[in-house]
C-alpha cells in the first residue's frame, strides 16, 4: 500500500500529464506540424479532431517507407473511411466533412517501420 505522501506525489505528477492529453493538437486556423515521428513496424499513429459539415482538413505527409493512410470515423461498430491510401510514402489533400463526427487521420507502418513527417490544418466551414 502506498503511503499518503507517495500517493499525493504520484497524483501530482499525473495531473499535468492528464491536462496535456486533454489539449487538442489540431486547432482551427493553426498548422499542426510533426517531424520525424517514429512509427515502428506494424504500429499506428492517429490524430483526431471533431468536425462538422463544411469543415476542412488540409493535410500532407511523407515517410521513408511505404505505409497505409486513412481518414476515418466510427458509426457504432462500423468504421467509415472516406479517404484511404495503400502503400504510399507521401500524400497531400483536402478533406471536407459531410457529417458531424470525430475524424481521425491514421498512419500504419509496414514491416520496415518509418519516421513520419506530417502537417494538418483545420479550416472551419461557415456557420
Amino acid at each position: 500500500m502506498m503511503r499518503p505522501a507517495a500517493l499525493i506525489a504520484t497524483m501530482a505528477l499525473a495531473l499535468p500529464l492528464a491536462a496535456c492529453a486533454a489539449q487538442p493538437s489540431i486547432v482551427p486556423g493553426g498548422v499542426h506540424e510533426v517531424k520525424a515521428h517514429p512509427l515502428p513496424a506494424f504500429q499506428i499513429h492517429e490524430e483526431c479532431v471533431k468536425l462538422v459539415p463544411g469543415d476542412r482538413l488540409d493535410y500532407t505527409f511523407s515517410a521513408t517507407a511505404p505505409l497505409q493512410f486513412n481518414i476515418h470515423y466510427h458509426e457504432g461498430n462500423t468504421v467509415i473511411m472516406p479517404v484511404t491510401r495503400d502503400k504510399v510514402t507521401s500524400d497531400a489533400g483536402r478533406f471536407e466533412a459531410v457529417v458531424a463526427q470525430e475524424y481521425c487521420l491514421m498512419w500504419e507502418a509496414g514491416a520496415a517501420g518509418t519516421p513520419l513527417d506530417y502537417s494538418v490544418r483545420l479550416i472551419r466551414g461557415k456557420p
